[in-house]
């Protein structure tokens, strides 16, 4: 699939993060115009996962070598094996226009030391619709080893922000204004698309490293993520089972805020499915899925 869509030929109305979808039905098609900003579209959405099966998986993986294994990749991978089956999900609004995203991008915000004072990064990871755990786990462990051994500031992204920190705050209006109409027009280069935390599949933070439960964490209208998910700690839940026997299980909660006007409510609550399926079923990431869907032209 990767290779196809490498051979993908440009077409007027393309940007240089996606394509433009022609096929999609008019309803669609006007939605951008009746909800013009990503906060008019904003869906939210809340789920608990049972993490018996999850965290003996991640123990294992640990047990394996990959000792920095957790629920982060599993989540991840999650999204990635729905973007597989659902390719909408990585569908992306901009200039009222609706766009397939040409690759997987994921973005995180990022501690290099956990404490108050700790400077703040973002990392962004490009993934493939096929990737098992195994790979999420090696490409976004890379990703984060490259960043925190880099002293601070030293990255692209660091470096890019200072720059912009660095403009007064009239004249840095402006540049902000003359970025979105770019922006829009898609014209902003590859290069800053790609620095762009704004610009992605999906943004993703973990609020039980930081001991509070997930919260429903906003989307920007600068830029074109269509999905922020947050995650919580585990918590002890006590159920029933069908026989009325009292268990006590454990629970990582989720929290979703989504772009409507990417996909239907109906698209959203099947991928939201096969997500779950596989946080609590995590061996199935452990293959590679029978077939990878492409979204419509």
């Amino acid at each position: 699939m990767a290779e196809e869509k490498k051979k993908r030929r440009r077409r007027f109305g393309d940007r240089p993060d996606g394509y433009k979808l022609r096929t999609i039905n008019p309803m669609n098609k006007f939605m951008p115009y009746v909800m013009p900003q990503r906060c008019d579209a904003c869906n939210t959405y809340a789920d608990m996962f049972d993490i018996t099966k999850t965290d003996r998986f991640c123990r294992e993986k640990v047990r394996e070598g990959k000792t920095n294994f957790s629920f982060l990749h599993i989540m991840i991978a999650a999204y990635i094996r729905a973007i597989s089956q659902r390719p909408g999900l990585n569908r992306f609004v901009s200039g009222q226009k609706i766009y397939h995203r040409n690759d997987i991008q994921i973005v995180m915000a990022i501690k290099k030391t956990l404490s108050i004072d700790a400077p703040d990064t973002c990392i962004k990871v490009r993934f493939s619709p096929d990737d098992t755990v195994d790979e999420v786990y090696e490409k976004f462990n890379k990703v984060v080893t490259d960043i925190t051994s880099q002293p601070d500031d030293k990255t692209s992204f660091d470096k890019l922000n200072k720059v912009l920190s660095l403009i007064p705050g009239l004249l840095c209006r402006w540049t902000v204004k003359l970025l979105n109409f770019l922006d829009y027009f898609g014209l902003l280069p590859k290069k800053l698309l790609w620095l762009s935390p704004f610009h992605g599949s999906m943004i993703i933070t973990s609020m039980g490293s930081l001991g509070i439960r997930p919260i429903y964490h906003h989307i920007y209208n600068f830029g074109n993520l269509p999905v922020f998910l947050a995650y919580g700690g585990r918590r002890s839940v006590v159920t029933c089972d069908a026989e009325g026997n009292v268990k006590t299980k454990k629970y990582i909660e989720m929290k979703a805020v989504t772009d409507e006007r990417i996909c239907d409510g109906y698209y959203y609550a099947s991928v939201f499915k096969i997500i779950k399926r596989h946080v609590e079923n995590p061996e199935l990431l452990d293959i590679k899925p029978e077939q990878v869907f492409e979204d419509i032209d």
